[in-house]
């Protein structure tokens, strides 16, 4: 059932393959692009689905502070569970690279509906950094 259920689609970025072909992907990966390409996508972006998308992009100028991180999750939530009925979000979190503090990492957590398949994507966010002079 996995494979039927979760289908085949268009490769993203959209490229043709070794015959010329569009180029389709299905099963997991078909998941991850979704997923990345909902996450990706910032509502209004796409004049005949203006809703599509998540709000992530709003955060890019916030602080990479725990409100910024849990504002985050919730937006890659509820996107999620709007666009992509195939899985189910079973956790979100958001975690603070050590080493570059305008790296965020959202940890997504999901399983395949209907199946007992846990799997995780890891979504990286940038957000642009300011600086004590620039009065942060």
């Amino acid at each position: 059932m996995g494979e039927q259920f979760i289908g085949a689609g268009w490769a993203f970025p959209p490229h043709t393959d070794a015959t010329g072909s569009i180029a389709l992907v299905g099963g997991e990966r078909a998941l991850e692009e979704s997923i990345r390409l909902i996450l990706a996508t910032s509502p209004g972006e796409r004049p005949m689905r203006p809703e599509f998308g998540c709000a992530v992009n709003d955060y890019v100028f916030a602080p990479a502070d725990a409100g910024t991180a849990g504002q985050l999750a919730y937006e890659v939530r509820l996107a999620l569970e709007r666009w992509e009925p195939r899985i189910e979000v079973a956790e979100v979190t958001v975690r603070f690279d050590e080493a570059d503090n305008g790296v965020l990492y959202i940890d997504i957590g999901y399983s395949v509906r209907g199946s007992n398949d846990p799997r995780n994507l890891v979504f990286p966010f940038y957000v642009i950094p300011q600086h004590e002079e620039d009065g942060a």
